[in-house]
């Protein structure tokens, strides 16, 4: 976690420090974890800007809509037939050239489902709304809502909305996004026999109403998850995604959160390996053509940790500061990855 800015005596001068030169405050940080952000909000502020950080008050639980009904004739994965949880997990060996055929399609339809879901964010929509709309748009495609009815308890809606410090599988209700949050927005579809997995954090009202810390945490979270795609390769472990992650956020000035991880994904919706976002000593399996995982990052503003509401499924930052995440699902190929949630 990032200490706070030092109080300065003198104004910045005027042409101010690279981000990782230090500060001119002479308190020996980095200028990018000292006086950075302050710096350009009080320039943003002279031009009638944005602020530095945000005003909005603490998520609350709002009120949860009745299930939506999906059409008979979708094939539902087992846990929605009524068939329980898989006993164990997938351990997560290359996928055959049919499975990844598969999910490419699956990929594609879970991101145009995504951007469906983007372009409904506005002020005054509700989260159930945003729900709404991706269930429209995943059973349009024949394919089912993959957190529908998943896990125990079993969740009750088909996608993941995280407004603001919710950190992750927030369940869509009755609140009410307002210009200046930040919501991330989860889908995964279920699509001949495979899951199609990802998920972006979105401006309410557009990037020009979010505070100047938003629109940092936004940009960094995006980036450290390339940061992580990019480490994949054949040969490589699954630590040294995590560690590219890492470095680029804690240098950003950023925490990543480590009580949640990416994951195998294909016939199952959460399979091995687990992919941590931090760098975890005891992740040393190696990686090989045809492994299929997701990479999905949560940054946080200030601490790491999370805490849990009451419904078993919504996890906040344990401070209340705000948390984004990006993610994409992926195959390792013999020379690096194939994104297959990119349109």
């Amino acid at each position: 976690m990032t200490s706070a800015p030092t109080l300065a005596t003198s104004p910045p001068p005027a042409h101010r420090p690279d981000s990782n030169d230090p500060c001119w405050c002479g308190s020996g940080r980095r200028y990018k974890r000292c006086h950075r952000t302050s710096d350009l909000d009080r320039s943003v502020a002279q031009a009638g800007g944005a602020p530095l950080v945000p005003s909005a008050p603490r998520v609350r639980p709002g009120v949860v809509g009745p299930l939506r009904e999906v059409p008979a004739g979708i094939v539902r994965p087992p846990y929605a037939r009524g068939e329980g949880m898989p006993a164990a997990r997938d351990p997560g060996r290359p996928r055959d050239a049919d499975t990844i055929a598969r999910m490419r399609v699956a990929g594609r339809a879970a991101a145009e489902v995504l951007a469906a879901v983007g372009r409904a964010v506005a002020p005054g929509v509700t989260t159930d709304e945003l729900d709404r709309v991706a269930h429209t748009e995943t059973v349009a495609r024949g394919a089912y809502p993959s957190p529908l009815l998943y896990g125990n308890p079993p969740y009750p809606k088909g996608i993941c909305t995280s407004v603001n410090e919710v950190i992750c599988h927030g369940i869509p209700d009755s609140t009410v996004l307002a210009a200046g949050d930040i919501v991330n927005v989860d889908v995964t579809v279920f699509l001949d026999g495979v899951h199609g997995d990802t998920n972006a954090t979105f401006f309410v009202g557009g990037e020009e109403a979010a505070d100047l810390q938003s629109r940092e945490l936004v940009r960094v979270t995006r980036e450290a998850t390339w940061k992580g795609i990019e480490a994949v390769r054949p040969g490589a472990r699954v630590r040294d995604i995590g560690r590219a992650i890492q470095t680029h956020a804690q240098e950003a000035g950023f925490s990543v959160v480590r009580q949640f991880v990416g994951h195998g994904i294909a016939q199952q919706f959460h399979a091995e390996p687990s992919i941590y976002h931090y760098d975890e000593p005891s992740a040393t399996r190696l990686l090989e053509p045809g492994m299929t995982f997701t990479v999905e990052p949560m940054i946080n503003v200030g601490s790491w940790r999370a805490v849990m509401w009451d419904d078993d499924w919504t996890a906040v930052t344990a401070d209340g500061k705000r948390s984004a995440q990006f993610e994409h699902m992926l195959v390792v190929t013999d020379d690096g990855a194939e994104v297959l949630t990119l349109l």
